[in-house]
């Protein structure tokens, strides 16, 4: 069943009902103002950190689950009655509807007795606010009287804070208005600087900043009072819950159409230059008031999108592909691109199933979204690996998160996941070869942000390599620590009091047994990209002894991490493998098979396809791979949180999506492209959209997990949006699949794709050059043979092209 369609032309998911699944939802904002917005107007709007910089408030988990958000109420004068254009709140049956998800921006459009309203959202590029474009059409042959009422309530800033501390919050809450803009201004009478505001281009005939006095005694979203008797009650709130709402009378004739804009947004003031006069309590208004008065004009407004536009005209233009297939086209050429921005924006931190209170940006997660984002914002990416860097401990460990408005380690969470410091080696590596640019192994870098201890980012990379070479268990594999890739596979907790986190309970075990084959397989594929780095930069001794680490780390793997027939997962804190066919539960697990493939084990052997096939027969379903087999079936202190799921839930044994592309990439490395390209189209979410009914979750981005065949639910989607799936897919697709990938020499292009596709076209920007790209098939195999502007070059990397140069044309030809 489909709640929508695709429109590839205009780059949206149109949905054309309200009630989806779940909500579906989008992302306003690029730069350092964010918002989230469902198909019904619900979300919140935060400026750089979702938990400390909450704008509006939101309510998860919430009865119906998607209350709370942009909502905008029109009221029929003549006859009182009124509705919601976006459906929620007030759930009214709407004549039509279409919600329009696009690249940084979402319109609504709806229509009830011949009133059609269309609501565009989008956060224009280098300010701090959101603007909401509501147009109101007279469809009717006479005149109409309406009433438009606005609304958005504030949070108190500190999300966490907001929804515990009531016993303070209820006496906080401040506002003004002035020049009918409404300023939300909690404690900036004493340490904040900065304050958010709520304005209108029409002239207002009242407002409210109290939720109470707009809702009235209990009354709910879906029935306010004020909205009810068509009158607000122009309050200023002190206290309890302060609000944001304009009321707007419009008098249409028939066929007119008239444009509100409403203006939600945040600023800051300069500590010495808070207050306007001097000494009071009133907001200095002087840097805010020329930007609300810019953004009330509709050309201005206009101007703003079009640019927003050309943004993502220019990101997505980066690489665009023509394919036999039309769900590769529309991920790899909007939808996917698009999610892997977002996920470098957010992280883990905020979405409809991330509460943006209890995680920042995630040291390992980053890394990993940088390899999907950093051919669109290279400028950005190198940003966030020195800030990345700048976090990690002088031990070569890293904070697991840090968080994003203080770029300082987050304390509350802590290191110890010992896989974190390899995940650096990959980020820096993809971004050199993205980039050439080698200075970034100069740059100074701080441990743990502090001051003084600045060293070269080259040394950061040799202490994550020594991290892992010191910590290495009795079978000579690396120790796991708190946990590895997977979190919930914490071997050193043995936790049993309830409710404790496993992510940041005391380890009971000293952590010198429990080792990881994961990250033993991890370390190889990110020593032997050091190896490069250094040989490239002139340090061949260094090189050497890269080398001699991974190769020896391999022979470990081989003697304690192979069970015959696919890798094993790890050893517990007795000694005990885990990923054997000699345990009960959890037989085998999908990480190692793919990592270690990756990193080019089994290759010459065999033991690569006996591997494989041991995934394809044990692992494999119709909804992708699951993570491990069989499922356990109860809890396992010995093996922590992932024994806490129940059976074909999160990571016990569902299809985490995330580790999916690892295995289609193996699936390329020993040639087998249609497996591969079988394996991407099982959770490509574009090839799901006809089973919207069953997956859930929205059909235009990936999640990070679908319900196992262990379960009922089998094929249910949770956690879209921000996820490591969608970065690690992205390079499944672009770099293993279609095969177009940058080295430090050049780009190469090695695609590896189903037999019966004849071809594909590319374009490809490069370090500044397009490189035009067309594939044809000659055979059945995977032998490329490349020409350059009609010049035949050898092997598979496209030879970089002198300075000034804008475009190459490639022909590659697959036999």
């Amino acid at each position: 069943m489909r709640f929508g369609y695709f429109d590839d032309e205009h780059r949206e998911y149109v949905i054309t009902q309200p009630d989806t699944p779940l909500p579906w939802i989008n992302y306003l904002g690029s730069q350092a103002y964010f918002g989230l917005i469902s198909n019904t107007a619900g979300g919140y709007s935060f400026y750089r950190d979702a938990r400390l910089r909450r704008i509006t408030r939101y309510r998860y988990n919430n009865v119906p689950f998607d209350f709370g958000g942009r909502y905008v109420y029109v009221r029929d004068n003549a006859s009182g009655t009124f509705w919601s254009p976006s459906w929620q709140p007030t759930r009214t049956d709407l004549d039509t509807y279409t919600c329009r998800h696009g690249m940084g921006y979402t319109v609504i459009a709806s229509s009830k007795d011949g009133i059609e309203t269309e609501s565009r959202y989008f956060v224009p590029l280098d300010d701090t606010l959101e603007i909401w474009q509501f147009t109101v059409t007279n469809r009717r042959d006479q005149p109409a009287d309406l009433s438009v009422f606005s609304l958005v309530e504030f949070a108190l800033w500190d999300a966490n804070d907001d929804a515990t501390n009531f016993q303070r919050n209820f006496n906080i809450g401040q506002v003004e208005i002035e020049d009918e803009v409404i300023y939300h201004k909690t404690e900036y009478r004493e340490r904040r600087d900065h304050f958010a505001y709520f304005a209108c281009s029409e002239p207002l005939a009242g407002y409210d900043t109290q939720r109470e006095d707009f809702l009235g005694p209990y009354h709910g979203w879906d029935s306010p009072v004020a909205v009810e008797r068509g009158a607000s009650a122009n309050t200023e709130a002190m206290g309890w819950a302060p609000i944001g709402s304009h009321h707007v009378k419009l008098r249409l004739a028939p066929g007119e159409s008239r444009q509100i804009i409403f203006i939600l947004g945040y600023q800051e003031n300069p500590k010495d230059a808070k207050f306007d006069p001097p000494g009071s309590q009133r907001i200095n208004k002087a840097t805010v008031k020329p930007i609300i008065a810019r953004y009330r004009q509709q050309e201005v407004v206009e101007r703003s999108f079009e640019a927003l536009a050309a943004y993502w005209d220019g990101l997505l233009g980066v690489y665009q592909v023509e394919t036999p297939d039309d769900d590769t086209n529309r991920m790899v050429n909007i939808w996917n691109a698009y999610q892997c921005m977002v996920t470098f924006n957010m992280s883990r931190s905020a979405s409809f199933f991330e509460s943006g209170v209890g995680r920042g940006l995630g040291f390992r997660d980053s890394n990993q979204d940088l390899l999907g984002f950093v051919h669109q914002v290279p400028e950005r990416a190198r940003e966030r690996i020195l800030d990345l860097a700048a976090t990690q401990f002088e031990t070569g460990g890293a904070y697991h998160q840090y968080q994003p408005l203080t770029k300082r380690g987050n304390d509350a969470v802590g290191g110890g996941f010992n896989d974190d410091p390899a995940w650096l080696i990959l980020g820096v590596a993809a971004y050199i070869k993205e980039t050439g640019d080698w200075s970034i192994l100069d740059e100074p870098v701080t441990y743990d942000s502090r001051p003084g201890t600045e060293q070269p980012l080259y040394e950061h990379l040799q202490r994550s390599y020594k991290y892992t070479l010191d910590r290495l268990g009795p079978h000579g594999l690396p120790l796991i620590g708190r946990a590895d890739w997977n979190d919930c596979l914490n071997l050193n907790i043995f936790s049993e009091e309830p409710g404790q986190s496993f992510q940041v309970a005391p380890l009971a075990k000293d952590g010198t047994v429990a080792e990881s084959v994961f990250i033993a397989g991890l370390f190889c594929l990110a020593v032997r990209e050091l190896a490069d780095i250094a040989m490239l930069s002139g340090l061949g001794d260094e090189a050497a002894l890269y080398h001699a680490e991974a190769d020896k780390m391999e022979v470990a793997i081989w003697e304690h991490g192979w069970d015959g027939a696919w890798f094993r997962r790890a050893y517990d804190a007795f000694g005990e493998a885990i990923g054997s066919a000699a345990c009960d539960e959890g037989q085998i697990f999908i990480e190692p098979q793919g990592i270690c493939i990756m990193a080019g084990m089994g290759l010459e052997d065999g033991k690569a396809i006996v591997t494989l096939d041991s995934v394809k027969e044990r692992l494999a379903t119709e909804h992708g791979i699951l993570l491990q087999q069989p499922a356990f079936s109860g809890y396992q202190v010995r093996l922590g949180e992932i024994s806490s799921y129940p059976p074909g839930f999160k990571e016990n044994a569902s299809v985490f999506c995330h580790t999916n592309p690892w295995i289609m990439i193996a699936e390329t490395v020993v040639g087998r492209g249609d497996q591969a390209f079988d394996y991407y189209k099982r959770i490509n979410p574009s090839a799901r959209e006809e089973i919207s009914d069953v997956h859930r979750c929205e059909p235009y981005v990936y999640c990070q997990t679908i319900a196992g065949r262990d379960t009922p639910k089998h094929g249910e989607a949770k956690n879209s949006w921000l996820s490591g799936t969608a970065a690690w897919n992205y390079v499944a697709i672009t770099q293993w699949i279609l095969g177009i990938r940058p080295t430090y020499e050049g780009l190469e292009i090695a695609p590896v794709i189903p037999v019966d596709w004849d071809g594909f076209r590319a374009t490809r920007v490069f370090r500044g050059v397009t490189y035009n790209i067309t594939v044809k098939r000659a055979g059945a195999g995977n032998a490329v043979t490349l020409a350059v502007d009609g010049v035949p070059v050898a092997g598979g990397v496209v030879p970089l092209p002198t300075a000034g140069t804008e475009g190459v044309t490639v022909e590659v030809t697959l036999a």
